[in-house]
């Protein structure tokens, strides 16, 4: 076995600072107490449709990192948008702003669960 793959196997893949997981394990995630379930796509696409219990905070925005701030540090944040590329993007930032952040990889075009309207 590879360092990497010990690394890895021990603390998870976090090369970039977050992990982004596919639908399933996201399902999980999300289904734990206290996690803090992010939609950063547009207000018009989430009201398209979103994942139930799931705030707002459009990454695009010029107030996201003031409204990404008011989430508490001490709980996770789980990221989603469209198709993956904005999640990532939103994790990043909040991963160096002291979050931690687990990502829909894929986005809500991966997701298998219902859609709240």
């Amino acid at each position: 076995m590879s360092i990497f793959a010990l690394l890895c196997s021990i603390f998870g893949c976090r090369a970039q600072g977050f992990v982004s997981v596919d639908a399933e394990e996201f399902a999980r995630e999300i289904a734990k107490p206290g996690v803090q379930l992010v939609d950063v796509r547009t207000d018009a696409e989430y009201a398209e449709g979103h994942i139930a219990d799931a705030v707002n905070i459009d990454v695009t925005a010029s107030d996201f990192a003031e409204k990404i701030s008011t989430l508490d540090k001490e709980r996770t944040v789980a990221l989603y948008c469209r198709s993956g590329r904005r999640s990532k993007r939103a994790a990043e930032q909040a991963v160096q702003m002291g979050y931690k952040v687990v990502e829909l990889d894929g986005g809500i075009l991966s997701w298998q669960g219902k859609i709240k309207k």
